[in-house]
C-alpha cells in the first residue's frame, strides 16, 4: 500500500504499545465483541467521534455538500475538512474500508 502525506502522522505513535492496541482490534471477532472492546476502552463521545468522522467520509465519496454533512452528522466543518483532507492526502483507508463495509465482497 502506498503511503499517504498523512501516514507519517501515526509514525509518531508506532511501538509496542500502538502494536499492541492494533492487534487488539484485529482480534475482535465479531459485531458484539467490537461493541463490548470499544465501550470498555473509549468514552461515548470517543466512539461517536470515530463512526461521526466514518460518516462523514461516506458522505464525502457520496459527494454530498458540507452543508449537507453538517446537518445531518452534527460534525463542525473542522471536521469535514479534517476528513476530506485525509480522504486526498492520505492513506486510502477511508475509501478501502467504506468499500468492505458498504460491498462485504470486496475484500
Amino acid at each position: 500500500m502506498e503511503r499517504g502525506v498523512m501516514g507519517v502522522q501515526i509514525d509518531r505513535v508506532r511501538g509496542k504499545e500502538m502494536d499492541q492496541f492494533l492487534k487488539a482490534v484485529l482480534a475482535l471477532k465479531n459485531m458484539d465483541e467490537a461493541y463490548a472492546f470499544f465501550d470498555d476502552l473509549c468514552t461515548i463521545n470517543e466512539v461517536q467521534a470515530f463512526a461521526q468522522r466514518l460518516e462523514v467520509g461516506r458522505m464525502l465519496a457520496a459527494k454530498c455538500t458540507y452543508q449537507k454533512i453538517e446537518l445531518e452528522t452534527g460534525a463542525s466543518t473542522a471536521t469535514i475538512s479534517r476528513v476530506k483532507r485525509a480522504m486526498q492526502h492520505g492513506n486510502g483507508m477511508y475509501q478501502l474500508t467504506l468499500d468492505r463495509v458498504l460491498d462485504p465482497k470486496r475484500k
